[in-house]
């Protein structure tokens, strides 16, 4: 491993996913350095998730090598699995524990002590502003409740690398706002945060490094200013980047509006 790859974040090559004729990972790859606040952005169906379960090892690949915080996810899955955070998109939870409980679960499967789960756990739900639903059960928290405890879990057990899909996802704006509070001050410590969104205009707020991906490949990748270039947005960037093109908006939809019925 060279010094290069230990310095980087992830490190992907030559990745490749097929689910029958459907070809969702086309070879791609990437680089993403350390100590960033990263963005995977691209349509729906561009290859996001199904990319970062192969970096995270949930998902194995046709072909390629992943390597994160320099070690490879395949051939030292337990090393890696140790150094990553992940909060997947569509998480399932215990349910039927109570948020303290599951971070209490979750920290003795990561080999934490128990009085150092107990004090990271109250941090956590303090800043994350579940304490006062703690002992309530998970099966009722509401999905902005869900997505902190599960990024909770996910950071509990104070990773290299945060692996988030869609972590804004149906999030009401207080929660957003709280887990975007979370996330900034994480990376300011040194550690580095992955996520794949859609929503340029959140990506474009967050991050400092950006990968475009679309239908499977990866378009760009680089500082947020190189990927933007002399773009007035990321938005404007990315449609640029991916071809996008169409009829004008509305064009053929010129019986629409005002109510009007059919004569």
């Amino acid at each position: 491993m060279t010094d290069a790859a230990v310095d980087a974040a992830v490190r992907v090559h030559d990745l490749w996913k097929s689910f029958g004729r459907q070809t969702a990972v086309a070879g791609i790859e990437l680089t993403l350095p350390a100590g960033r606040f990263i963005g995977l952005v691209g349509p729906n169906g561009a290859g996001k998730t199904t990319t970062l379960s192969m970096v995270t090892g949930l998902l194995r690949p046709d072909r390629g090598t992943v390597h994160v915080a320099g070690h490879d996810v395949w051939a030292d899955p337990a090393e890696v699995k140790a150094r990553i955070g992940v909060l997947p998109e569509g998480l399932r939870l215990f349910e039927r524990l109570s948020g303290r409980e599951l971070l209490a679960y979750t920290g003795r499967l990561r080999g934490l002590p128990g009085a150092e789960v107990d004090r990271r756990a109250a941090a956590l739900l303090d800043v994350l502003d579940l304490a006062g639903a703690q002992h309530k059960l998970v099966v009722d928290y509401s999905t902005g409740m869900r997505k902190k405890i599960g990024l909770a879990a996910a950071l509990l057990h104070n990773p290299e690398v945060l692996f988030l899909d869609e972590p804004f996802e149906g999030v009401d704006p207080v929660s957003a706002q709280t887990i975007r509070g979370v996330l900034e001050r994480f990376t300011r410590s040194g550690a580095t945060v992955v996520f794949s969104s859609h929503v340029m205009e959140l990506v474009e707020s967050l991050c400092d490094w950006v990968a475009v991906m679309a239908a499977g490949r990866i378009r760009a990748q680089g500082p947020l200013a190189d990927v933007k270039g002399d773009a007035a947005s990321l938005q404007e960037a990315f449609l640029e980047l991916v071809g996008a093109s169409g009829s004008p908006s509305g064009s053929s939809l010129d019986w629409l509006g005002g109510g009007g019925a059919v004569r």
